[in-house]
């Protein structure tokens, strides 16, 4: 049995009795990164064996993670913060199991979600979103910003500190009086949520200390 357990995003009191119970239940730990994971552990007092996988992990760790659940262990895949599969390799992990081992049970253990965190606060419309995990880096990105222009729905998606400037700048051009919400360090001791229009918000995080990963939510055209 394979259970996708979510983790804290910042702050990890964040995290769920039934998150702590299955970490202290399974044989195995597979997570993202062993030192993040094992601060995680250090704060419960889990003393567990981890195994690594993540997005340059090939079809041998595949297998190994498969082995170890042929031969009746309980595991457990955790990321660096959040919901396992949304926007990482978890989801390809699955995939291969469903394709090849549909005898593996994979449990899903719910909790926090950076996406759900931050649409939580948006006062956007819910009722229908749109998730975009990251945006492209380079190729791609106006077409991108374009079609979220024309978009009746609201659009949620994460960006870098390393462009998050230019990403205002890009949507400021595009759609100039559109609202919308910046979140970082959502949960950490310098979180800051920003509302607004893109440059009103470019400017703010000019006077600000900018680090961490934004989840940028973008207010359906009306």
């Amino acid at each position: 049995m394979l259970y996708i357990v979510a983790t804290p995003i910042g702050n990890l009191s964040d995290i769920t009795f039934r998150a702590i119970e299955i970490l202290r239940e399974v044989d195995v730990i597979v997570c993202e990164d062993t030192r993040v994971t094992s601060k995680l552990l250090a704060r419960y007092e889990i003393p567990k064996p981890l195994m690594s996988y993540h997005h340059h992990s090939g079809e041998n760790t595949f297998a190994k993670i498969a082995n170890e659940l042929e031969s009746g262990k309980k595991l457990a895949y955790v990321t660096d913060a959040g919901t396992p599969g949304i926007s990482d390799p978890g989801n390809k992990l699955v995939r291969y199991l469903i394709d090849n081992y549909p005898e593996i049970d994979v449990v899903p253990i719910p909790g926090v979600s950076a996406v759900i965190t931050a649409l939580s606060v948006s006062g956007f419309s819910t009722d229908s979103f749109v998730f975009k995990g990251f945006i492209p880096h380079k190729k791609g990105r106006k077409k991108f910003l374009e079609s979220i222009n024309t978009s009746e729905t609201t659009v949620v998606f994460y960006e870098s500190v390393y462009r998050i400037q230019k990403l205002l700048s890009e949507i400021w051009q595009v759609m100039p009086d559109r609202q919308i919400v910046v979140a970082r360090e959502l949960t950490k001791q310098f979180e800051s949520i920003y509302r607004g229009k893109a440059d009103e918000i470019r400017m703010k995080l000019e006077q600000d200390v900018i680090k961490g990963e934004f989840v940028v939510i973008i207010q359906g055209n009306k």
